[in-house]
């Protein structure tokens, strides 16, 4: 009852934003010389609630937009479907026999913003620097790279590295040696100007707005699409109701009546894949400085069994999640790979409250006489964040507070901004909140454990994770992605004892509380643009904030009539 209270009102929400728009609008002149002026511009809202905060820091946690964009990678791999990466900044790449040497072949023809030319000391220069910082290393890259020429990279790996390729050159963003060698700490300096090679630029930034414009000088042309205008609202209540005045052009989020967004909204179509895991997050390593109950694998797996599933989809979701397995693997994607040897293949739609209670009191934990369990006169409280406007997560974290209530766990929730949620997350510094964890550059499981799973990605308490904000550490887990590394991907009866290991391992400690496998659903504006993936063409994963999988959407999009 207590978040209800604090929530704003629809009405009040929805004028808020509607009144950002509306000044946007009158800054460009008024609505009707708006509209023709922005008849090239792509107006987007990722969810950013509050103002923005600059900074164009590709690699920094708080980074605004820039993968992709204005920042590239040297491959675009399509992490929902398994084809053939698309070169940006690369041409070609090749493998050794064994794995321990990639040769990537560079375009000739690339510049950065200012001038200068793209050059294999760039990407040595970029690899480098990532290895040796550990916050900005979200890959794990262990490779070292020397530039041949100009035009070539060969990147040596100690030990057999075939998973490392999509990630190395897929999911790390090459940056001007010539601008950021005189960063004293990039992990975390903040870019207000930036310098990239991609196509787009930064043109103007503002704490309610900022627009990024064609690249003029981009090496595949200046693209279709003349700007992207990225909008601060107030959550998702006003985005929905920007949408429906038909002041943005691209939102990935929830909206009323879901299944009728052609009808409600005329011009707009939507499209919808399972591909992110809302879960809740725990910081949940005491060896790491967590504290908390919430460090105690009991208290997971009772919040695990606690959650009724089902209402939590129909009420926050609209029913356009579905199941989720506790040992992370994709159950839809990743089919043929997750592990028979789970306990559980999903987890359980419907609440076992007994199962909770009995793993709770085995724990040593006693209900109270206000119903709370409690051990060493400690109750089992726990506050759990959440960003202030993101209205499915509000409801969702709402609805399982009154289902955590009914086992005597008592959760008490945070709204805070989305600097606030993200620079927590980062340090360790919450006991519980709410996210989803993100998949890698392939379409493979490897990528998500090697990410949210790996003690290479994680940090002690009040440093930066980047980004296993659980501080989840296995060795298992860790022997088994390091084994996973030295095999051909093509080789799947080889991988499957590795994922076995990592998937059981997961669900013993489950570390984020599986919540369901959201549906991203994302509302566009068909009628002002072409190019949008469709389901029979996922030539993206078509969500605003997918980074750089927007700005392979950015570069298909074509204003209608051209």
């Amino acid at each position: 009852m207590f978040l209800k209270a604090r929530r704003p009102s629809r009405a009040r929400t929805a004028a808020a934003g509607l009144a950002a728009v509306a000044m946007l609008a009158t800054a460009c002149g008024g609505s009707d010389q708006a509209s023709d002026t922005d008849k090239d511009t792509l107006i987007v809202y990722t969810g950013q609630s509050g103002d923005w905060q600059i900074n164009f820091n590709p690699f920094s946690p708080t980074m605004l937009e820039g993968p992709g964009t204005i920042f590239e990678p040297l491959f675009f791999f399509n992490n929902i479907r398994d084809v053939e990466p698309r070169p940006r900044l690369g041409r070609s790449f090749t493998w050794n026999a064994d794995g321990t040497k990639l040769d990537v072949v560079l375009r000739d023809d690339a510049t950065w913003t200012d001038g200068e030319k793209f050059t294999a000391e760039d990407v040595v220069f970029t690899l480098d620097m990532v290895k040796k910082n550990a916050a900005m290393n979200g890959t794990g890259y262990k490779g070292t790279a020397t530039a041949v020429d100009d035009t070539t990279v060969t990147i040596t790996f100690d030990e057999p590295s075939f998973m490392e390729g999509p990630q190395v050159l897929g999911r790390i963003w090459m940056v001007p040696a010539h601008k950021w060698k005189d960063l004293a700490t990039p992990a975390t300096d903040v870019v207000k100007e930036p310098v990239g090679t991609g196509p787009f630029q930064l043109e103007d930034f503002k704490a309610q707005a900022f627009t990024l414009k064609a690249n003029p000088s981009y090496y595949d042309g200046e693209p279709a699409l003349k700007k992207v205008r990225y909008l601060a609202l107030s959550g998702n209540q006003s985005g929905e109701a920007a949408l429906r005045q038909g002041q943005i052009d691209w939102q990935t989020g929830p909206v009323p009546d879901i299944a009728d967004v052609e009808k409600n909204y005329p011009g707009y179509k939507a499209i919808t894949v399972p591909m992110n895991q809302t879960a809740l997050f725990t910081c949940s390593n005491a060896a790491l400085g967590c504290q908390g109950p919430q460090t105690d694998v009991a208290v997971r797996k009772a919040i695990y069994y606690a959650i009724n599933r089902t209402q939590v989809n129909q009420l926050a979701f609209e029913n356009t999640s579905s199941e989720i397995s506790p040992g992370a693997a994709l159950l839809e994607r990743d089919e043929d790979v997750v592990s028979a040897k789970l306990q559980e293949r999903s987890a359980p739609m419907q609440p076992d409250e007994a199962k909770a209670a009995e793993l709770l009191e085995a724990a040593g934990y006693a209900k109270g006489a206000d119903g709370v369990y409690a051990k060493d006169g400690k109750p089992l409280a726990m506050t759990l964040k959440v960003v202030a406007g993101w209205t499915d997560y509000i409801t969702a974290v709402d609805t399982m507070t009154q289902q955590l209530q009914k086992v005597g766990i008592r959760i008490t929730a945070q709204q805070v901004s989305w600097n606030e949620w993200s620079d927590a997350r980062g340090r360790g510094e919450f006991e519980l909140l709410i996210d989803a964890l993100h998949q890698g550059p392939a379409p493979d499981p490897y990528y998500n454990a090697s990410y949210f799973f790996s003690t290479a990605t994680t940090a002690g308490v009040g440093e930066v994770a980047n980004p296993n904000f659980a501080r989840f550490s296995n060795p298992a887990v860790d022997a088994a992605l390091a084994a996973l590394k030295g095999v051909d991907p093509k080789d799947t009866a080889a991988r499957q004892p590795y994922f076995d290991t990592i998937q059981t391992e997961i669900e013993k400690a489950i570390p984020y509380i599986p919540v369901l496998t959201g549906g991203t659903t994302s509302e566009f504006n068909a009628k002002k643009f072409t190019g949008w993936p469709t389901k029979d063409d996922l030539y993206s994963f078509p969500a605003v904030w997918a980074r750089p999988e927007h700005s392979e959407i950015f570069l298909k999009l074509k204003p209608a009539g051209r």
